[in-house]
């Protein structure tokens, strides 16, 4: 089979316009304060039509690299310019679901949205893409995404590449399937035009980069719609894993291969010392892969397969590196220890839930694909989980299909892949793992920070035409209520919690009779006020996450009548 491939690829490169270009290196943009224009674009991807994309800012497909520093409070403001509905999601981001960016936070056309939060999560690579139910797949695949690096102090401390671009590089690498008239397609089964950082990578077209004679850094972003790779370099050359979804990982994995799932992410170490002048790729083993990942192999079908890429099940090349001279100060050693991860004891968990990956048949290859059999809907609340719960999730596939499963909110650790212990590269915090079909998996995590009873944070398979399709689910972080201060004041039943409070504060206001404006004022430890609002609703949710830690005053006002409450910042 790789023979044959080969020589189609090469009949395929007689037939496409020969092209080589450098790897383009994202913008960035640094804090505090963000805007994001996300905009109508197009790019000439190949001969003929352009291709119809969406981008953020200067960019005509993708958006530029975030960089936040955690412990510091970031100020986004996101313009939607696509004459369409959308959301950005901060994916692998510990936020309020208010600010996550999911289906229930839309961004209408011409409007901006404005998510304030402070950064609470370890140094790793994370990223940005639409989430709007059912079109997920549509606007990401077009090019609404883009790279998020979170830097902190573990990680400056440590002898690692970080000039970004120079020895640390991005590497956002998709792989799509487009139309005779030269256009995306959202469900992408015949994939096989790779994109790195938006440029084309294969058919006739290379994309390379210079990479200095000495250790340089990776981190590379799967943003396919469905495929998965199995990343590997020349002559099967060994690099080291050094950080997973969510951080860094206890030690650097030496191997030599690296396999990512749709929204999964990984940084690497490349030891390139003693290289000058030599050229190598970086590669997919795709055949390798098992059978049921998609990019693996195809699974025979009697009506003929749905999933037959001319990619699927081959080796293949994805970047030339081009190895140049040492930059000043290189980095020639790799650390042997990188951090120390604590995952919550197995015994502390309060509870162990059960997800099903389902189909309406196990001949089902193209879905629609199910939780527990139930397709996701939106007025549907799948989970309520108590604040600062400790939760295993047991995740079964009994689908013929290998599925990505992604959770919002928070990171968790893997520690049981159908009775073993997964591998090492695998055991640092994460939030994609990929599920083959068969295979079970267990992961524990703390549902911490943030709760709220009105937004849901999502879970669901990150192949987007799957997720578009259905196979998603969601759920509420309820708050502590064992904290709840009450106030009586004319006909009301005022409850206020929790107290302490550390990022939300909720107000539950019941009047007994007539619905009247209450107003709300909160004043700091000098009297100052600070916040003030009137509402009528049964459930107000005051971010106070901004708030310095202290005693604060709240009054609440009805018709000349007041009462009076203290409460507590952490």
């Amino acid at each position: 089979m790789k023979n044959l491939f080969n020589i189609c690829f090469g009949l395929l490169c007689l037939n496409a316009v020969a092209q080589t270009t450098q790897l383009v290196i994202p913008d960035t943009l640094i804090g505090p304060n963000y805007t994001l224009n996300m905009h109508k674009d197009s790019v000439q991807f190949f001969p003929g039509n352009k291709s119809h994309t969406y981008a953020f800012n200067s960019f005509n497909y993708l958006g530029p690299t975030l960089i936040f520093n955690k412990g510091t409070n970031v100020n986004i403001t996101v313009n939607n310019q696509i004459g369409d509905t959308t959301t950005v999601h901060w994916h692998g981001i510990h936020l309020p679901s208010k600010w996550d960016g999911g289906p229930h936070t839309p961004i209408l056309p011409s409007a901006s949205w404005n998510p304030t939060f402070t950064v609470m999560d370890n140094a790793a690579t994370y990223w940005y893409h639409p989430h709007l139910h059912m079109k997920t797949a549509e606007q990401a695949i077009k090019g609404a995404a883009g790279l998020i690096i979170v830097r902190d102090p573990i990680e400056a401390a440590l002898n690692l590449p970080r000039k970004y671009g120079v020895d640390d590089f991005p590497l956002v690498i998709q792989c799509q399937q487009y139309d005779s008239a030269n256009q995306a397609m959202p469900l992408g089964m015949q994939d096989s035009t790779i994109l790195i950082n938006g440029a084309r990578a294969n058919y006739g077209y290379t994309v390379y980069a210079n990479c200095p004679a000495q250790v340089v850094r990776m981190r590379i972003l799967n943003a396919s719609g469905e495929r998965a790779f199995n990343f590997g370099f020349t002559a099967n050359m060994q690099f080291k894993i050094i950080a997973s979804d969510g951080g860094l990982l206890n030690a650097p994995v030496n191997t030599t291969r690296l396999r990512l799932a749709p929204g999964e992410r990984a940084e690497i170490l490349l030891d390139l010392t003693g290289m000058n002048g030599q050229t190598i790729h970086l590669m997919s083993y795709a055949s390798e892969l098992a059978m049921g990942i998609q990019g693996g192999p195809t699974m025979p079908m009697p009506s003929g397969p749905p999933m037959d890429s001319p990619l699927n099940g081959v080796d293949f090349n994805i970047m030339q590196i081009n190895v140049v001279p040492q930059t000043a100060s290189p980095v020639t050693t790799i650390p042997a220890t990188l951090t120390t991860n604590n995952p919550y004891p197995t015994g502390s968990a309060n509870i162990t839930r059960t997800i099903r990956f389902t189909a309406d048949s196990m001949m089902v290859m193209d879905g629609p694909f199910y939780f527990n059999d139930s397709t996701f809907n939106m007025m549907r609340i799948d989970y309520e989980i108590p604040l600062n719960n400790i939760e295993i999730w047991k995740l079964v596939n009994e689908t013929m299909v290998a599925h990505p499963f992604h959770i919002h909110d928070v990171q968790f650790y893997l520690f049981d892949r159908s009775g073993t212990t997964p591998p090492a590269e695998e055991l640092g915090r994460k939030d994609v793992v990929l599920v083959p079909p068969g295979d079970s998996v267990m992961f524990i995590t703390k549902f911490e920070d943030f709760a709220d009873t009105i937004i849901p944070f999502m879970y669901h398979c990150h192949i987007l035409m799957h997720e578009d399709d259905g196979m998603m689910g969601q759920f509420i972080v309820k708050p502590n209520l064992t904290s709840v201060s009450e106030i009586a004041l004319n006909d009301l039943s005022i409850k206020i919690y929790p107290n302490p409070a550390k990022e939300i504060l909720f107000l539950n206001i019941e009047q007994l009779s007539n619905p009247k404006p209450v107003e709300v004022k909160v004043y700091n430890n000098i009297g100052k006020l600070i916040y003030q609002t009137g509402t009528k609703d049964t459930n107000t949710v005051i971010d106070i996450g901004q708030w310095a830690s202290g005693l604060y005053v709240i009054e609440i006002q009805q018709e000349g009548s007041r009462a009076f409450k203290k409460i507590i910042v952490e």
